[in-house]
């Protein structure tokens, strides 16, 4: 079974920087594209950045330029870099990917359980 776990969550001040990683395990073959997506307080879940394995990386408007995500394929971890970090950044981030296992031989879509980001004075 593929599991993805986030970590490195926090209250920071506005203007501050937090970097959040996620690491995939399990009977892993592949792992194909890999995103982050968060859900701020009453609203809906959005695609916050993504990366292929060329990495190729796609950003929504309200971070480009603040967040960076990268990949490091050798340890299965997706990182995203955020600065100038905002109190609208606020929000519980997802890590999700697509990946294809050594038992089942095509590519499902895992998300990891979530974790805190508190952008507040």
């Amino acid at each position: 079974q593929v599991q993805l776990v986030e970590s490195g969550g926090g209250l920071v001040q506005p203007g501050g920087s937090l970097r959040l990683s996620c690491v995939a395990s399990g009977l892993i073959f592949s792992i194909y594209e890999m995103r982050w997506y968060r859900q701020g307080p009453g609203k809906q879940r959005e695609l916050v950045a993504s990366i292929g394995t060329g990495a190729n990386t796609n950003y929504a408007n309200s971070v480009k330029g603040r967040f960076t995500i990268s990949r490091e394929n050798a340890k299965n971890t997706v990182y995203l870099q955020m600065n100038s970090l905002k109190p609208e950044d606020t929000a519980v981030y997802y890590c999700n990917a697509d990946v294809e296992g050594f038992e089942v031989r095509s590519a499902f879509e895992y998300w990891g359980q979530g974790i805190l980001v508190t952008v507040s004075e």
